[in-house]
């Protein structure tokens, strides 16, 4: 009786604080509609909600706002000249991006960059350096619900070109290449420091192979974006900060996380202004 009565209560004070937003909206999960977001056909997609805000600030600094939270997924509106721009957090992994990302669609967001971290597979490849997404490694597992695995998971030309011209107009040093794009933070990109220490057998060795085929690094949205917006005929594009060398060690660097995300960001926003002259999304 008690935990019913604690969800009722719950379910009180959330309909309280929300009721006029869910009035107004048009998609389920992220509480948005096509009159909040004020016309934007551009969104930068952070996983970690707390990343949102500091890509608004960075955006526009003193016109950007909060509107719309829920669950994981928390957006803000910015600002470039009399461009808005979306920026709303997917959480962690394929599921939870595709619902960001179809809802977004929904609402005329036509253009998508992830804003991400990163673990580097090559050893060129250090802590703070950002990661530009040509194509992603398809073990994501969502995106086969969008298309069969032939189909391969591109960056868009014009997004990918603005992102690798960003990262050199802010000197921020880059590597260009594919991403293996994994459905688990730890066995899907062979991690053994867990609590079983024991990956099973597809996917023991695969780290090895991926390093050996040339691939750059391992994270968990980009081959959901990536399909999504080839089958949906939308564009989109992958910049992710490396917290972690994967060649040398399987810790994630700490003390290179605020850099690696800045970096990331100030790519993403470089090229967000690049887009919206020379490349601007179709109305």
């Amino acid at each position: 009786m008690g935990a019913i009565l604690n969800y009722a209560m719950h379910e009180r004070f959330t309909s309280i604080g929300s009721q006029r937003r869910m009035e107004m909206s048009a998609v389920y999960h992220l509480k948005l509609s096509k009159k909040s977001i004020k016309g934007a056909r551009i969104a930068l997609l952070p996983g970690d909600p707390g990343r949102v805000p500091v890509i608004a600030s960075a955006i526009n600094n003193e016109g950007a706002s909060e509107i719309a939270c829920n669950r994981e997924f928390r957006t803000w509106l910015a600002d470039i000249d009399t461009h808005p721009v979306v920026i709303t957090s997917t959480g962690i992994g394929g599921p939870s991006a595709a619902i960001a990302i179809e809802e977004l669609a929904q609402l005329g967001i036509k253009t998508f960059i992830r804003v991400g971290t990163t673990g580097a597979l090559q050893r060129h490849i250090k802590a703070g350096d950002v990661v530009i997404t040509t194509a992603s490694v398809r073990i994501d597992g969502t995106s086969e619900h969008y298309a069969p695995l032939e189909y391969p998971a591109v960056s868009d030309y014009s997004v990918l070109n603005a992102l690798v011209e960003a990262a050199s107009s802010v000197n921020v040093r880059s590597h260009v290449g594919i991403t293996a794009s994994s459905a688990t933070f730890y066995p899907g990109q062979e991690r053994v420091d867990t609590f079983s220490r024991y990956v099973i057998r597809d996917l023991a060795g695969s780290k090895k192979e991926w390093e050996h085929l040339g691939v750059l690094n391992y994270e968990m949205e980009s081959a959901t974006l990536l399909t999504m917006c080839n089958a949906m005929g939308l564009r989109a594009g992958c910049v992710t900060g490396v917290i972690s060398e994967r060649s040398e060690k399987e810790k994630i660097i700490h003390s290179k996380i605020r850099a690696a995300e800045g970096n990331a960001i100030a790519v993403a926003v470089a090229a967000l202004r690049r887009l919206l002259t020379d490349y601007p999304p179709s109305p």
